[in-house]
């Protein structure tokens, strides 16, 4: 007989939840998770992206703080959570809310991008739950407007992709003003060795649940790769959309330009697509999201800033309309799709420049991706090609010699670096 929700002892107010929600069965991460959360055990949890994590941390978070009400600390809350984009905040935010409906805890969000002033009136008489991005959070301790000295408990969600973005130094300097006698939970999809030392420095003996290894894919997600020339990849991106069957996808670029001109190029051809990435305000980027979670948009093309933000289980496809120049982020990409259970499709479009990246991303994930070569824009020469397009970092793309390429075998740190800071720049 297969676990219930009902055999992990959760009160009785989130399972009426969960089953308003349509959850009657925990997900692997939530059934091993949440048990030693219930303990109170420190936390390193291992999954994949769409896996169920928000689930995994919240429910016995919310179970807590129920079973031991008392009033939020002013200017301060009882449980802080990380994560590394303004839409993962607002997606686990919203689990925050959707689960905890009867008994109302007071959650916040705080993020750059929008006015401080609702954020800093939210925490003058204390709330339950914050959930935040590190830089905006940082600048209002900064400030003495949010004193976390009587936390209770904090998690650190998708901690690699933190990490990535630079935001070591602001989670150590957020920790430093926190409790030692705390709850600590960390989640991530990879297990790099600076993982591994935050989790070292963080966590007290903590229960260790890992439910795939490091950079495995969903096995519900079918991937391909597409050899052709660049000059052909909006045509070939727009067939596949227009496949009969298609349910609604996110396609990825590598830069906030591509995306925009991705996103026109798919509108005029009388498809209905917004555009997600960083030069997008943050009311921009909720209407976008919004559209395609309600399925008024077909379409979202974004950069990596959506790799692990978006959660909507109807997505059928993932369209890399340019490679990761971090092959890690090949894996979160993708895993927008083949959610909740469903099957999913992830095709990859490779020109001869990145040709080199596909073979980092086969390397990271530990397979070779299926080619589609029926088609009417393959190239042999992209599919040989021993090109490498550098790292970007705003200006043109200049190839490099396939002598040198041939000789690299492994990523150096300047270029790591260089990458991190892109990806924080997009």
């Amino acid at each position: 007989m297969s676990m219930t929700f009902d055999d992990l002892f959760l009160a009785p107010h989130l399972l009426r939840a969960l089953a308003e929600e349509g959850y009657s069965s925990p997900t692997p991460i939530q059934a091993r998770s949440i048990p030693m959360l219930l303990e109170g055990r420190d936390l390193l949890g291992m999954a994949q992206t769409g896996t169920g994590k928000t689930a995994a941390f919240a429910l016995p978070l919310l179970h807590r703080l129920a079973a031991t009400p008392r009033p939020a600390p002013r200017n301060g809350a009882r449980v802080l959570v990380l994560a590394p984009t303004r839409e993962l905040v607002s997606q686990i935010a919203d689990g925050f809310e959707s689960f905890g409906r009867h008994a109302k805890p007071s959650v916040t969000t705080i993020f750059g991008g929008v006015s401080p002033f609702h954020q800093i009136k939210a925490l003058e008489n204390g709330v339950d739950i914050i959930v935040a991005a590190p830089g905006r959070l940082l600048d209002l301790i900064d400030q003495g407007l949010c004193d976390l000295s009587q936390l209770e408990a904090l998690v650190l969600d998708e901690a690699d992709q933190m990490l990535d973005m630079g935001f070591a130094k602001p989670i150590e300097r957020i920790v430093a003003t926190l409790p030692k006698d705390r709850h600590t939970l960390l989640f991530s999809a990879t297990m790099p060795k600076s993982i591994t030392a935050l989790a070292e420095s963080l966590l007290r003996d903590p229960a260790k649940v890992e439910i795939a290894p490091p950079s495995t894919t969903v096995d519900r997600i079918e991937q391909s790769v597409m050899f052709l020339n660049a000059a052909d990849k909006k045509a070939a991106l727009l067939a596949l959309l227009q496949t009969p069957g298609m349910g609604q996808a996110v396609v990825f670029t590598l830069q906030k330009n591509i995306a925009n001109d991705v996103c026109a190029f798919i509108t005029e051809a009388g498809m209905t697509a917004e555009a997600l990435h960083g030069n997008k305000s943050q009311g921009q980027r909720e209407r976008a999201l919004e559209a395609f979670r309600s399925g008024t948009a077909q379409v979202l093309v974004a950069t990596d800033i959506a790799a692990r933000g978006i959660d909507v289980d109807t997505v059928t496809h993932v369209f890399n309309h340019d490679l990761p120049s971090l092959p890690e982020s090949y894996v979160h990409r993708i895993g927008r799709t083949g959610r909740a259970g469903r099957n999913g499709f992830a095709v990859t479009l490779c020109d001869a420049e990145q040709r080199a990246w596909l073979h980092d991303v086969e390397r990271e994930i530990g397979r070779t991706l299926t080619v589609q070569d029926d088609h009417p824009w393959h190239s042999e020469d992209a599919r040989n090609s021993k090109m490498r397009a550098p790292v970007l970092g705003g200006g043109p793309v200049k190839q490099i010699k396939p002598q040198k390429i041939r000789e690299r075998k492994i990523w150096t740190e300047e270029e790591k670096l260089a990458a991190r800071q892109a990806a924080k720049a997009r």
